[in-house]
């Protein structure tokens, strides 16, 4: 009985065998899968590494202005910046239709706490009403302030308009003047209006200090003044005089269309290089450029009636109050 016993328990023993040998392959593949998913987990870490590592190189290669910059080395690079978005907007241009010195001056008070696009939506019908400071100076205010509703804070700008028309006909003949000092003492025109007027309609070089045009020029460190007025003088005294119109126009277009306020598309920027504010906004490439806006975007400018030079480079005029 023990000898037929021993002989069933030796058979049963070879019998589990060859079942042990066939489990040894499964743990040996579950060994290199595991082994596997450890070197791909690696291999994706690996990955991520290096792509900050890309970022990180990609940033730090686009070598910021130095701190210790002197005044030299300052009018060079402010210089160099104006050049380059001179090459990117060559058909940058005042932002508000206009056909006189009237019309631009009117335009420009109405354009305060509001967009230009609104302000070309909104005179049209204004000046159609009302073509001469004349017009405009005998005109009902309640029918003018119905018209500039769009425009916002439409009493108080209907009271400038129609006092600095007042002002154009019995001071001045009706005629817009041309010299800063005359300008300014008409209600409702500051330093700003003046120099957009003078520049644009009368071809009197003067910089155009609004909101765009302070961020940016900070942002570039060619000044830490605050105060319209101080900037003026301090980016004035960079740039030859018959720059300055141009100049405004560059700088403003480029806070509208790239150096945002809350998110500059640091990405799709030309002048990163020259820029010590770089890395602030969106640097990849892609994730920028859709940040990008107005005609850089797909999208129309604020003119409903650009100038030819805009529309020949692929520029789209904006639609008029109601359309879309």
């Amino acid at each position: 009985m023990k000898s037929t016993a021993v002989k069933k328990a030796a058979e049963k023993a070879t019998a589990a065998k060859p079942a042990a040998a066939k489990k040894a392959p499964v743990r040996k593949a579950a060994a290199k899968k595991t082994a596997g998913t450890k070197a791909a987990s690696t291999k994706t870490a690996a990955g991520a590494s290096a792509a900050v590592k890309a970022v990180k190189a990609e940033k730090d290669a686009v070598a910021k202005p130095s701190k210790n910059e002197s005044r030299a080395a300052l009018v060079r690079r402010a210089r160099r910046i104006n050049r380059e978005l001179a090459e990117v907007y060559p058909y940058a241009h005042p932002e508000l239709d206009f056909e006189n010195p009237f019309q631009l001056l009117i335009a420009t008070v109405l354009s305060a706490q509001t967009t230009d696009l609104r302000v070309n939506q909104t005179t049209p019908t204004l000046f159609a009403k009302y073509p001469s400071p004349e017009d405009l100076a005998a005109a009902n205010p309640e029918e003018v302030e119905e018209i500039l509703r769009p425009c916002g804070f439409f009493r108080a700008k209907t009271k400038s308009a129609i006092g600095l028309s007042k002002a154009l006909t019995e001071q001045f003949g009706g005629e817009v003047p041309g010299r800063l000092e005359d300008l300014v003492k008409l209600p409702g025109v500051g330093r700003k209006t003046a120099f957009v007027v003078l520049g644009n309609a009368f071809g009197r070089p003067g910089i155009t200090v609004d909101t765009h045009f302070q961020r940016l020029v900070r942002r570039w460190q060619w000044t830490e003044e605050t105060d319209p007025d101080k900037i003026e003088a301090a980016v004035g005294a960079l740039f030859p005089k018959n720059e300055w119109t141009d100049l405004s126009h560059h700088v403003i277009w480029h806070g509208r269309r790239i150096c945002h306020s809350r998110k500059p598309a640091c990405g799709a920027c030309p002048i990163a290089p020259l820029c010590p504010a770089y890395g602030e906004g969106e640097t990849d490439p892609e994730k920028a450029k859709k940040l990008l806006k107005y005609e850089k975007g797909g999208f129309p400018g604020q003119r409903l009636k650009p100038p030819q030079a805009y529309l020949d480079a692929g520029g789209r005029p904006a639609p008029p109050l109601g359309a879309g």
